[in-house]
């Protein structure tokens, strides 16, 4: 939701996401605890927490936080499980999406880590241009490689490769999984693919059959990164994940009715 422009109503937000949190997904990212002036739509995150019913659900919640603030600010509430921090590798998009450097990301991380392990949470890393970039910045799969070495040495155990801006090639995603995936068998690799419909169907294949098995959806493909470029790169959607998988004869065990009722429930309330 955080890429749409008009404001979407709290009651809105938690019905839809009590509705998501009946089909069983894994882990469910709700909202963000980051400063309302740069991502306004999600200036009402406490209060949808609070009007969540988490009584009957498996699924764990994560929130995306972008400084140590943001994450002092989300592990007050238990029903948190996990804290979300989107660390690029190109010091443009570093710089656009949390007004820090590489550097100073990698503190941050640091610190946030720190505050995760006293809350019992755990953090989850988003390499941001993970698959390359649009600023000229440098990148290539060692770079990608050298930065999750770095992060893991501090404890962090799930890192999702983001294709933030949509260029995410076969052979890049392909390399990237079967290179980090067997020398880490502690860590957890998933992919966060923003897609246009013609590429979705390789991006997912390619991570998959080199052991990704975690990936990130929306219904729709609704959204998208507002600090990436001008015109935003749809995620991947939810009901292309579910198919291809399906396709597979791989057993999601997910509540199909429930994720029919969510997705009834996003056309009435986003107007697509």
């Amino acid at each position: 939701m955080q890429g749409l422009h008009d404001f979407v109503p709290t009651q809105n937000k938690i019905d839809y996401i009590n509705e998501l949190l009946k089909v069983g997904f894994h882990t469910l990212d709700f909202g963000s605890f980051v400063s309302p002036k740069a991502i306004p739509q999600m200036k009402d995150t406490a209060e949808v927490l609070l009007g969540l019913d988490l009584s009957n659900t498996k699924t764990k919640l994560l929130a995306i936080v972008a400084n140590e603030r943001g994450a002092t600010d989300a592990v007050k509430y238990p029903q948190i499980d996990i804290l979300g921090y989107p660390f690029s590798i190109s010091e443009t998009f570093q710089l656009r999406n949390t007004n820090a450097t590489i550097k100073e990301s990698l503190d941050r991380v640091k610190v946030i880590q720190e505050i995760c392990t006293a809350h019992d949470k755990e953090l989850l890393i988003y390499i941001s241009m993970g698959f390359g970039n649009p600023y000229g910045d440098p990148w290539n799969v060692d770079i990608v490689q050298d930065w999750i070495e770095q992060l893991a040495l501090l404890g962090i155990k799930i890192f999702q490769l983001s294709d933030t801006i949509g260029v995410a090639k076969p052979e890049s995603i392909a390399y990237l999984f079967s290179e980090l995936i067997p020398p880490n068998p502690h860590v957890e690799f998933g992919a966060h693919f923003h897609t246009t419909l013609a590429t979705w169907e390789e991006k997912v294949h390619h991570a998959y059959i080199n052991g990704c098995l975690r990936f990130d959806g929306t219904i729709k493909g609704m959204g998208g990164c507002p600090m990436a470029q001008n015109d935003l790169v749809g995620n991947m959607p939810s009901e292309h994940l579910i198919h291809y998988f399906q396709s597979k004869d791989i057993s999601l065990k997910l509540d199909m009715q429930s994720y029919r009722s969510a997705s009834t429930l996003a056309k009435e309330i986003f107007h697509f």
